[in-house]
């Protein structure tokens, strides 16, 4: 044998052992999917006629209640420390904006008062007539 024939011998070995080793390996990769599923699929199978009837329903709704109240429990400083927060939050706001909140009372307070006007004047236009006929009523009644 000649070099020539060597190399491409050893290279023809070295590829088909590079081919039967990716073979093993995407084969592995495959089992080792196959089995993840596997699980996954025996692990989502839920016993609804074991939780749901009226024996286990009870405790399945009792235990349901105690998970949520211990995480409402693990989680109580938060949230008691977040709505204090809210608050001082709220009151900082409140006393920063102080003047301009007062500002805008009364200019809405004024606007109101102006509608109010406009709105009796027009009243008082429209119905003119049965207005001044009360009190004529109520003048004449009052005399007597």
């Amino acid at each position: 044998m000649d070099l020539e024939e060597l190399k491409r011998l050893r290279e023809r070995n070295f590829l088909d052992h590079k081919k039967k080793k990716r073979e093993y390996y995407l084969k592995k990769k495959l089992e080792k999917e196959s089995n993840e599923s596997l699980k996954k699929s025996k692990q989502q199978i839920y016993d609804y006629e074991n939780d749901l009837n009226i024996d286990n329903f009870d405790l399945k709704i009792k235990e349901i209640i105690k998970k949520q109240k211990s995480h409402v429990d693990s989680r109580k400083e938060k949230i008691v420390q977040k709505i204090k927060d809210y608050r001082e939050q709220k009151k900082s706001y409140y006393i920063e904006n102080r003047e301009k909140r007062l500002e805008y009372d009364k200019e809405y307070r004024e606007k109101k008062k102006e509608e109010l006007r406009e709105y009796r004047k027009r009243y008082y236009e429209e119905n003119k007539e049965k207005i001044l006929s009360r009190q004529k009523e109520y003048r004449k009644s009052s005399k007597e």
